[in-house]
């Protein structure tokens, strides 16, 4: 089997409950018009223009049911893309072909949906050494899928979940009754992962300044404050601003010269990226020039 095995294994389970949800006990509509052994070819296309990513991720959806398939990239993920584009070449079984498409398309149109938008918020920061993170507003079961069209969008992750750094917010302060006490309370714990504390005032800021925290998160503060912030900051600590974040206000986010700027939106609002798969009648020819056998290969 060929299947790209570079790809995370939990991607790759994640790929399999997909396609046992929309399977069940059998494709009932392809089985019954298509014989066992048709060939096809096909080819996914864009229907709209902007970032495509996810192409790794639908051709696993394929050799995950046949690895029989073959599926050729024609473009590259995080590759700017125009209407009407083709982006892959695919043969194979019919009925493997037409029972996988949904599955495959889904992923596919995440992905680009989300790779699409981290794009305009990068581009919407150039030039600032703001950088644009996610956040783990993601869809459930999807978490790892979701973040990775944001790296290839340009953007770069937080936090993958509650295991890998300790980020103090409202309610842990409200817990513990102060930023210090939640922070010594954290080290105490001697995790050795890095500590943000969120602030939603410059006086929160000060105290997690005095207790030497890593990073602080700015939640919902004005321009004025972030900037006020960063005077205060000095450098001392990675600031990242986090609430209402658009693409309307995002540059003069950016230009307060906070480190990072999280943005939930990317994975919780982005617009599905339109694709399709198009069946190809034989003779016709794949036009193979700039194809990528066995499509992109994620690192």
């Amino acid at each position: 089997m060929t299947l790209n095995q570079t790809l995370p294994l939990i991607i790759l389970e994640t790929i399999q409950r997909a396609l046992a949800e929309d399977i069940g006990s059998g494709d009932v509509t392809t089985e019954s018009i298509v014989p066992a052994e048709a060939p096809m070819r096909g080819q996914i296309i864009a229907k709209q223009k902007g970032i495509i990513a996810g192409l790794d991720i639908a051709r696993a959806v394929y050799l995950s049911l046949d690895s029989q398939v073959n599926f050729q990239s024609t473009v590259v993920d995080g590759s700017r893309v125009e209407n009407r584009q083709v982006l892959a070449l695919v043969s194979g079984k019919t009925r493997s072909l037409l029972t996988a498409e949904r599955t495959a398309m889904n992923f596919l149109g995440r992905m680009s949906g989300i790779a699409t938008l981290t794009r305009q918020f990068v581009e919407a920061v150039a030039g600032t050494k703001a950088v644009i993170l996610d956040t783990r507003k993601t869809a459930p079961g999807l978490r790892t899928v979701d973040k990775l069209a944001v790296v290839r969008g340009g953007g770069q992750n937080h936090r993958k979940g509650l295991y890998d750094m300790i980020l103090i917010k409202d309610n842990h302060i409200d817990y513990a009754g102060s930023i210090s006490e939640a922070v010594r309370r954290a080290r105490a714990a001697d995790s050795g992962l890095e500590i943000e504390v969120e602030a939603r005032t410059l006086a929160d800021v000060r105290e997690a300044l005095a207790m030497q925290v890593e990073r602080i998160l700015l939640d919902n503060m004005t321009p004025e404050q972030m900037t006020e912030a960063v005077k205060i900051s000095s450098g001392r600590a990675k600031l990242e601003a986090s609430g209402n974040v658009s693409l309307e206000n995002v540059r003069r986010i950016a230009e307060t010269g906070v480190d990072y700027i999280s943005v939930g939106a990317l994975t919780h609002s982005a617009r599905v990226f339109d694709v399709s798969f198009d069946y190809l009648p034989y003779p016709i020819p794949f036009p193979l020039g700039g194809g990528v056998k066995g499509g992109v290969e994620a690192k």
